[in-house]
């Protein structure tokens, strides 16, 4: 039987997403000028990382971050998401 669980699933998924996220926030992979780069504080997380924007037109972004799930209402963030998703 397959050791495949949920969890372990979120987490491999997780390390995809902070490497997006990652070029989101230092601006990597955009034409546009990027942001100045972002500082971690020293509570950021240490686990990986699932970012999930259930609806285009939202600004709600749903965090995975372990077993916890934490909701962040940060329309900025949503469009940037999005945009490096690319369409469909």
């Amino acid at each position: 039987m397959s050791d495949t669980s949920r969890r372990k699933f979120l987490a491999a998924a997780g390390i995809g997403a902070a490497g997006t996220t990652a070029g989101l926030m230092t601006g990597t992979g955009s034409a546009s000028a990027a942001p100045a780069a972002a500082t971690r504080d020293a509570g950021s997380a240490k686990q990986p990382v699932v970012a999930y924007v259930e609806h285009h037109f939202s600004d709600r972004v749903h965090l995975m971050v372990g077993e916890r799930e934490i909701v962040v209402h940060d329309r900025d963030l949503a469009a940037r998401i999005l945009n490096a998703a690319g369409g469909s």
